[in-house]
């Protein structure tokens, strides 16, 4: 009898970046993570596949993601890209040849068959979509696909009902149009949780309270059963950070929001999950296992004969060096041995394996039950910034098929093989940096809810005023240009400085559109038509910002609120 189960849970996302013969938004990153993380999960699926083997492991695709992969725009570009790939490999291998290192020739082989069988493999195992691909193991019982916020919206903090419902529901929506059917679970953008309380907006001032629908609230009405959050919110404990020190109106938010939430005096553990009074179910992830995958500096990920992912050779950017001893010094770095490299991967998949026995060992031994271990990644981690972590995925799945003491479960069949046994009430948080929000509203990204905040407001009277011809052509466009101002990514992205100038840019850009189509929707409301310049401003946006070709402004239709005045 197993003494415990365990749920990988698998977070793919990409903000929108598709050009449509436009400047490139950063096309890069998509054709990446394509290469080197969707293309080799199917591929380590299908390894499985042949033996018989199917992981249970739960995946999230996140609409926009999806949006992206089925885009004709990105098939194409993405077949270049690897075709490029193909040829820099080619370029280097003739360089080391002229300088007579057989090594280094060797891995410059290694890259011209990786990306000629990501090329075969995607127009011809996948028929050039990669989304046919994860439906193909949801369907076959290899893997539980889930859903998101339509473009990554960061629910606790939208200003808007409506804004929550719209993400919610297109997600929902796209995930049906792309598998085929009705999603079970939902990965919460950042795993980022609000109740439902008399709100006030963080920015601006002289702002009101007023009553905010909880998460679960949008869950439950649009079909979803259980969704994921971080270990802090379901053990009842406070975020880490002291937000009043960072930013006031977040320290006030919380404490708003705790006035709703009582800390539990009961014992709860993230190895459980739960009911919320609503029914929707919540788990939690384990952090015993998070610090394996996810530390560069203790986890596996770390090992210094894996591939270094910052030592590159322009141009084309194939990497040939391992982490080594000396992991900070880029200089120092050691050519890659990749035979090494995957007898470390099987190390480490049987050391996982071993990790979460002990841990469901130990939690047996507390509670005299089976608990469940939650293991919720990037999927971006796998491929991309961890080279063999797909080699290592498909080594754990070989090896806990053949566990008889772990059961592999998906979140769905968690819920089915074992109801919720308790109740609870959730507190407010997310998986960032101290626990709450203080990653995506802080000094540095205020500006955007600032902006955000208005428009939100505009769509749901563009949503009640715009019901046909022109204007209603025109209001779906805003909309589309509202949802990917939404997205996460950019809040993020300004905070980390990793591509500040970037995200700012494009936050604007949407923004901005979205005003410009909202005030001709509205002249069309009143029989305006559009002039040359403005059919042409148009049609770039159609263009430019395409995704959600079905996108129904009545999800922005405005909800009924029991009091307040904020919400009209």
């Amino acid at each position: 009898m197993p003494i415990g189960r365990f749920l990988l849970c698998l977070h793919s996302h990409m903000p929108y970046v598709l050009s449509h013969g436009k400047s490139p938004h950063g096309t890069d990153w998509i054709n990446e993570s394509a290469a080197e993380c969707y293309l080799p999960l199917l591929h380590a699926l299908d390894r499985l596949e042949q033996h018989g083997v199917k992981p249970r492991w739960t995946v999230n695709m996140t609409p926009i993601l999806a949006e992206q992969l089925e885009d004709e725009t990105f098939k194409a570009d993405f077949e270049g890209y690897c075709l490029a790939k193909v040829e820099s490999a080619r370029s280097d291998l003739r360089r080391f040849e002229r300088d007579g290192d057989l090594h280094m020739q060797g891995l410059a082989g290694m890259w011209d068959r990786f990306f000629s069988r990501a090329l075969d493999q995607f127009q011809n195992r996948w028929g050039r979509s990669i989304i046919s691909g994860f439906r193909h193991f949801q369907e076959s019982g290899s893997i539980e696909v889930i859903t998101c916020g339509a473009t990554h919206g960061y629910l606790p903090l939208l200003g808007t009902d409506e804004s929550c419902q719209a993400q919610v529901k297109i997600g929902v929506e796209t995930y049906k149009k792309h598998f085929g059917q009705q999603p079970r679970g939902i990965w919460l953008p950042e795993c980022a949780y609000r109740p439902s309380y008399d709100w006030k907006s963080p920015v601006g001032e002289n702002e009101t309270s007023w009553p905010r629908k909880g998460v679960e609230e949008d869950l439950e009405e649009n079909g979803i059963e259980y969704f994921f959050v971080d270990s802090h919110m379901i053990r009842g404990g406070q975020p880490l950070g002291t937000y009043a020190a960072n930013f006031p109106q977040l320290a006030e938010m919380f404490a708003r929001s705790a006035k709703w939430f009582t800390p539990p005096e009961e014992f709860r553990s993230e190895y459980e999950h739960y009911a919320l009074p609503n029914g929707v179910t919540c788990m939690a992830r384990d952090p015993e296992t998070t610090v394996k995958v996810w530390s560069g500096e203790h986890g596996y990920p770390g090992d210094p004969f894996y591939l270094e992912f910052h030592k590159q050779l322009y141009p084309g950017r194939h990497r040939y060096w391992r982490i080594s001893e000396n992991k900070r010094d880029l200089g120092a770095k050691q050519p890659y041995q990749p035979w090494t490299s995957y007898e470390n991967i099987v190390n480490h998949a049987e050391d996982m394996v071993r990790t979460l026995k002990g841990t469901l060992a130990h939690y047996r031994g507390l509670s005299d039950r089976p608990g469940t271990i939650i293991a919720m990644y990037d999927t971006e981690l796998f491929g991309h910034w961890w080279w063999e972590g797909p080699e290592f995925l498909f080594e754990l799945g070989l090896r806990l098929d053949k566990d008889p003491d772990i059961e592999c479960v998906s979140g769905g069949e968690l819920v089915d093989l074992e109801p919720p046994r308790a109740m609870i009430h959730l507190p407010e948080g997310s998986w960032g940096e101290g626990g709450y929000h203080y990653i995506w509203l802080n000094d540095g990204n205020h500006w955007t809810w600032e902006k955000l905040y208005p428009a939100q407001r505009r769509m749901r009277v563009l949503a009640r005023d715009c019901t046909e011809g022109l204007a209603l052509e025109i209001a779906t466009q805003a909309g589309r240009e509202l949802l990917l101002a939404e997205a996460s990514d950019w809040q993020f992205l300004i905070s980390t400085f990793s591509a500040r100038d970037y995200a700012e840019i494009r936050f604007a850009d949407h923004i901005d559109r979205f005003h410009r189509l909202a005030d001709l929707a509205e002249a069309a409301v009143h029989g305006a038509t559009l002039s040359e310049q403005d059919a042409a401003f148009l049609a770039d946006c159609r263009l430019k910002d395409a995704p959600f070709a079905d996108l129904d402004i009545s999800v922005w239709a405005k909800l009924e609120h029991p009091i307040g005045s904020k919400a009209s």
